[in-house]
């Protein structure tokens, strides 16, 4: 569950991201020089990647570590495994 200190950070980052996409709109109307929009996108995506650890982070606190301290070694494999998953997911392409 997202508690109220990783909202108030994350919609912080996303209102910045949502000014970066914007910038990007605007550099590609105005044709600007394409390595700098690619420079402005991968700018973008690492903003993106720094949202999803905020988020990551805050799952672990919370619902991961609830599971471990549960015991219940089905809940726990299932969390290993959402982690894996997301953990394969987010590694630079």
């Amino acid at each position: 569950m997202i508690d109220d200190i990783t909202e108030e950070k994350a919609v912080r980052r996303l209102r910045r991201i949502r000014g970066q996409v914007e910038g990007i709109e605007k550099m590609i109307a105005s044709r600007r020089y394409c390595i700098d929009v690619v420079t402005q996108i991968s700018a973008a995506e690492a903003a993106l990647h720094k949202l999803a650890e905020v988020l990551l982070r805050n799952h672990i606190e919370t619902c991961v570590l609830s599971a471990f301290r549960s015991s219940d070694r089905g809940e726990i494999r299932a969390k290993v495994g959402e982690l894996m998953r997301v953990y394969g997911n987010l590694r630079p392409r």
